[in-house]
């Protein structure tokens, strides 16, 4: 093998074990903030045709709805406790802090936390998903200055449509 041939083997192999050496340390930094989204069923059931479930310890996000009647509140602290379902199961949540505003029973919620031993979550964070007829303030007035019509003349139309199945 001459020399020159040798020394771009050489500078292909360093390049590529540079490559996947950045690739792993990237991977192992960004392990700690991956956060798998469940669904009530998913975590008592498994998720997939694998049945995969969490182990507890394991950081997720678990999205439902809020069971009603489910909600209860410790009234010295901030502690909240509730139940997250869906079709097909139910699981704990537990959480300490200020809910969101939009946060009620009968609601969809992402809860972002630990999962625990008897299929309960310690709540980091909690998400309500907020109304679908919601527009920001940039939105409504970009909509005022570009269309002769009003916003709520838009959102009457598409609710009629919709309600006539067109």
């Amino acid at each position: 093998m001459n020399p020159r041939r040798k020394n771009r083997l050489f500078l292909a192999v360093a390049v590529l074990i540079g490559m996947a050496l950045t690739i792993s340390l990237v991977l192992y930094a960004l392990r700690s903030n991956i956060d798998l989204f469940y669904t009530p069923g998913e975590i008592i059931y498994g998720k997939g045709e694998a049945k995969i479930k969490p182990e507890p310890g394991q950081r997720l996000r678990i999205g439902g709805m809020v069971m009603p009647g489910s909600v209860k509140r410790d009234p010295d602290t901030l502690k909240v406790s509730f139940k997250v379902y869906d079709a097909r199961a139910a699981i704990d949540v537990h959480y300490e802090g200020i809910l969101p505003d939009l946060f009620r029973e009968e609601q969809s919620v992402v809860a972002q936390g630990v999962f625990e031993e008897g299929n309960v979550i310690d709540a980091k964070e909690v998400l309500a998903k907020h109304d679908e007829n919601y527009m920001p303030p940039e939105v409504e007035e970009a909509m005022k200055e570009n269309h002769q019509r009003p916003a709520e003349s838009y959102k009457t139309q598409s609710s009629e449509s919709q309600g006539n199945g067109k």
